[in-house]
């Protein structure tokens, strides 16, 4: 049998993202002198944007609201506008920075829908390209990302703070 090795997975899976853990966006949010460190790209009023560390594609990034909250239906409407606000900055940015063809956006709501932080909203933002599925992820059951996260960050920041409030 061939082994294909992820090591950097390691961190991933032991991050404690079930919920009752210290919740990673509640504490990521809190260190503004460390946004490059935690990979935030911008900071609105009611909610931020920063890259998934564990991301599906380059690009992909998550947008959440500051307050710990669970619900869909608790978010409030100033949460609510924010949200599909920087949603499309996001899109606008992914498109000129990243030459993204495609988007898919959704929120996992529930445990049972995949949320790895089911108790923290926050809507998946991953950009696509044509071809970039290939053959890893269904015969490796792996997922190739060609650029380092500190690439990508770079790459997106400027384009977010033209954005920024």
């Amino acid at each position: 049998m061939e082994r294909l090795w992820a090591p950097w997975r390691i961190k991933y899976i032991n991050s404690g993202t079930m919920d009752g853990d210290e919740c990673f966006l509640c504490e990521k949010q809190k260190l503004p002198d460390k946004d490059d460190e935690n990979f935030i790209l911008y900071r609105g009023e009611q909610c931020y944007a920063l890259l998934n560390t564990f991301p599906y594609n380059n690009g992909h990034l998550m947008i959440a609201p500051y307050r710990h909250i669970g619900e869909f239906s608790e978010l409030s409407d100033a949460e609510l506008l924010e949200l599909m606000k920087i949603s499309q900055i996001a899109v606008d940015t992914l498109t000129k920075a990243m030459g993204a063809q495609g988007f898919n956006i959704g929120f996992n709501l529930g445990r049972v829908a995949g949320a790895g932080r089911a108790d923290h909203i926050h809507l998946h933002i991953v950009p696509r390209w044509n071809g970039d599925t290939n053959f890893m992820p269904i015969v490796g059951a792996t997922k190739v990302l060609s650029e380092a996260l500190e690439e990508t960050y770079e790459k997106l920041l400027p384009y977010f703070r033209e954005q920024m409030p």
